[in-house]
């Protein structure tokens, strides 16, 4: 039996701001009611651009309408970039801890909030600021392991199975709470590559190519790499992404393999003249003077 919080129970029996809104700014939908759980969240802006309201519909679990009763009390008042900070272990927290096992109702709640956020600058047919979307959600909780890097594994080596994603990540190799939701990003991402919205992988760069199966790493160069990663996350996130977005810029960390850590320049830096230059001369000269000096940064192209 897990060990709720009294805030929980309370979010359960009692859940704030159930409903629809009429003439929303904003709606998101995440998950699936034929497979499990599901969540729709609505918002609405007042003439300051502060969230006024907010509403939820969910079919899920006690936990799941718990996270998104509190979700929706959490983001009132806030602006679109302050809600946009807040992360699935903050919503966690406020309910003053969820079971491990059931971490994953957090997350649907928090890429419910950016899939409204999305649906919003959709209606004013604007592109959605890059500090508006969560980089990475963690989707294996047991090993920390983020939906991007188990999409990149699949995209990078054809994945099929969720054992082979464990294979090459790690995650779903613990509780196996996450098996379904790895299952539903497997099924996504072989839609795309089916669909030629994908390359072929690169070969060369350590890449297994079409039809091979690269050996597991070990558990020790993982959480090496691991420690690497949130590094290079780190010095992303909290330094060169915010002097570029100064310039009508930014970077997006792609994913890093053997001292090579591949990024990609949007806005203003992509069509700069001089990218080459922010790349070698700046991201790399920074990375290797705080994380590692045989790091290797590669731009990736859009």
């Amino acid at each position: 039996m897990w060990d709720y919080s009294d805030k929980v129970f309370d979010h359960f029996m009692n859940p704030r701001n159930v409903g629809v809104l009429e003439n929303p700014d904003g709606v998101g939908e995440v998950g699936s009611m034929a497979c499990g759980d599901a969540l729709r969240l609505s918002f609405k802006l007042d003439e300051d651009g502060r969230i006024a309201d907010a509403k939820f519909q969910t079919f899920g679990c006690g936990s799941a309408i718990a996270s998104s009763s509190v979700l929706t009390e959490m983001i009132k008042g806030k602006t679109l970039a302050e809600a946009a900070r807040i992360t699935n272990e903050d919503i966690a927290t406020e309910l003053d801890g969820l079971p491990r096992e059931k971490m994953h109702c957090s997350v649907m709640g928090r890429e419910a909030l950016e899939a409204a956020m999305i649906d919003h600058f959709k209606r004013l047919g604007r592109e959605v600021p890059c500090d508006l979307l969560q980089q990475s959600t963690v989707l294996c909780h047991c090993f920390q392991v983020t939906k991007d890097t188990i999409k990149d594994a699949i995209f990078n080596h054809r994945l099929e199975t969720v054992e082979d994603v464990t294979n090459f990540t790690k995650a779903g190799g613990g509780c196996g709470e996450c098996h379904h939701d790895i299952g539903d990003l497997l099924r996504d991402c072989w839609d795309r590559i089916e669909n030629g919205d994908v390359p072929a992988p690169a070969t060369g760069d350590g890449l297994v190519q079409l039809g091979e199966m690269a050996p597991a790493p070990t558990v020790a160069h993982q959480a090496a790499d691991q420690d690497v990663v949130a590094q290079i996350q780190e010095m992303l996130d909290n330094e060169i992404s915010v002097a570029l977005r100064n310039d009508g810029g930014d970077i997006e960390f792609v994913r890093y393999e053997a001292g090579r850590v591949y990024v990609r320049l949007t806005g203003n830096c992509a069509a700069c003249r001089k990218s080459d230059t922010t790349i070698k001369g700046y991201v790399e000269a920074r990375l290797r003077e705080f994380v590692s000096e045989e790091l290797q940064v590669i731009e990736v192209e859009q």
